[in-house]
């Protein structure tokens, strides 16, 4: 039965070793070519994505290249400017494939706010890493020149920037959303976690911060009354006990047996547990959907129905 859905696409759909556009344009395509199945099964789907290396990356650019009349872009423009960038990227991509299957869909980016508190204890502390990985001397090396970034050691991988991370409160375009996906459009939305704006005067300001992807995508399929969330990442499953010899994949799970492996700190906080969380924040707020994390590799079978694929959240 035909559903609809929002994809959210993790940083293994996008970037690649070398960070070139090419390399990263070629990585989508593969991506899209993953994700047409689901239209092709007649599903309704929003693409929502990360940017954590590309709005790193822009950033490094950014201010290797500052002066006094050409100033770098605070970080919310930055947000924005790699919204357009990986949109622009994925909606050629997802045309190519599309033509190629002989089904006619209009694709379309939109750059999306979503709204956060401007009393979110959060954008006192960051805690959001972006940008690439780096050893503790080239995190080091970074640091001097730029006194005013701040790192932290990132899940056993290396060290990465953390800038603020607000809530999402809601997504400002989510009624464009909407009218797109009763029009049968394809709507690539609140790439990046979307741009937090907080409230000013009759209007929204943009403030310097990153949202989680994964909350955001959440709170955008709540907003469309999405039927499923799937968050694509580079695992098949969630598992508890991770990395050592009693590590178990998870399958069909309750939101409650989810909240007592995050209570025994099961899962990563620099990687699993947001997506998790993300997952249950979406099942609480919609009962009746259902939350799936798993794998690029795992799409087909999961469109297929087959059994035992990926970690499914339900209330």
């Amino acid at each position: 039965m035909a559903k609809r859905i929002v994809v959210a696409l993790g940083g293994n759909a996008i970037v690649t070793k070398t960070g070139t556009a090419e390399s990263q344009e070629e990585s989508i395509k593969k991506t899209m070519e993953s994700l047409v199945e689901f239209i092709k099964a007649g599903d309704e789907m929003v693409i929502t994505h990360g940017n954590g290396p590309q709005v790193g990356n822009l950033l490094l650019q950014q201010a290797a290249g500052s002066t006094e009349k050409n100033p770098a872009m605070p970080l919310d423009t930055d947000g924005a400017m790699t919204q357009g960038e990986i949109g622009y990227w994925m909606e050629n991509a997802l045309d190519e494939v599309l033509a190629e299957n002989g089904i006619e869909k209009t694709v379309a980016t939109i750059v999306s706010q979503n709204e956060v508190s401007a009393d979110d204890p959060r954008l006192k502390n960051p805690s959001k890493p972006i940008g690439p990985f780096y050893s503790k001397e080239e995190a080091d090396a970074v640091k001097a020149a730029h006194p005013e970034f701040t790192f932290i050691e990132d899940a056993g991988r290396g060290y990465r920037r953390v800038v603020p991370s607000p809530k999402p409160i809601r997504m400002l375009e989510a009624p464009i959303v909407d009218a797109m996906l009763e029009k049968g459009m394809v709507p690539i939305a609140a790439g990046g976690g979307g741009v937090p704006v907080v409230k000013h005067g009759k209007g929204y300001k943009g403030v310097e911060a990153v949202i989680d992807k994964d909350f955001s995508a959440a709170k955008l399929a709540e907003s469309v009354n999405a039927d499923e969330l799937i968050i694509l990442t580079a695992v098949d499953n969630a598992c508890i006990n991770f990395n050592k010899p009693d590590q178990k994949a998870l399958g069909e799970v309750t939101v409650d047996e989810m909240q007592r492996y995050i209570d025994e700190g099961q899962f990563a906080k620099g990687s699993m547990l947001p997506k998790v969380q993300a997952c249950m924040s979406f099942v609480e707020n919609r009962p009746e959907g259902r939350a799936i994390i798993t794998s690029l590799d795992r799409v087909a079978d999961l469109v297929a129905g087959k059994p035992g694929v990926g970690t499914i959240i339900t209330k």
